[in-house]
């Protein structure tokens, strides 16, 4: 399937879709950065502290299935990835939840500070970025790993740009697998507009402030 297939398949059609939405993307990106522009910088700072660098960027899946870097505030220790599979090869029900749902509720990886970052949803900020150059919105289905493609069953997710917050993240993110989110992706592709994307981001607001993320 081409990029152009990937990125009209099964998405609402409409004024909002094709330009609307990158508009409000723009608008609340500047009007957002001169509250979130010192915190970024505070944050990567405190996230130096034990020697690793400020910020984290990984490779993600975009719209049409470009690949981008997603940036974050560092909130794992040097070496995670290492930790990770150690700690998955000796533990069988930390590796069975990791199979479902490519997270675990007790990450051994997760510094005390980024513990505090991530229930907050805080180290998300430097994605402000990303939603500026493009790469991402504002609203829309949470980006994934390039090793994750063949474990996400939907099409989707793919002619939309991958959102700061959806869906998925306001609802069930913290008690579904990874297969499920397909689910959530293509019913906001057939209903997206300027009121959903308002009300995920008010729901947003709700999770960050009662601190119940990841």
């Amino acid at each position: 399937m081409s990029a152009r297939d990937l990125m009209n398949a099964g998405t609402r059609e409409g004024f909002y879709v094709r330009h609307g939405k990158r508009a409000l993307d723009l608008f609340l990106c500047l009007l957002a950065m001169p509250v979130a522009g010192p915190l970024i910088l505070l944050f990567s700072l405190l996230a130096r502290i034990d020697g690793g660098p400020g910020f984290y960027g990984q490779a993600r899946v975009g719209r049409g299935g470009r690949l981008f870097k997603c940036w974050k505030i560092r909130t794992m220790v040097v070496g995670a990835d290492e930790r990770l599979e150690a700690y998955l090869a000796e533990n069988a029900d930390a590796r069975r939840e990791w199979d479902v749902s490519q997270k675990l509720r007790q990450d051994p990886r997760i510094t005390a500070f980024g513990g505090f970052l991530r229930t907050t949803s805080l180290d998300e900020l430097p994605q402000l970025w990303n939603i500026f150059v493009g790469d991402m919105s504002f609203v829309g289905p949470r980006p994934f790993t390039p090793v994750q493609t063949d474990i996400y069953n939907g099409m989707s997710y793919y002619a939309l740009r991958p959102g700061l917050t959806g869906s998925w993240q306001v609802g069930a993110r913290n008690d579904s697998s990874f297969a499920t989110r397909a689910i959530h992706d293509s019913t906001y592709a057939r209903r997206v507009s300027l009121w959903l994307d308002l009300g995920i981001l008010v729901r947003t607001a709700r999770v960050v402030l009662e601190r119940t993320g990841r």
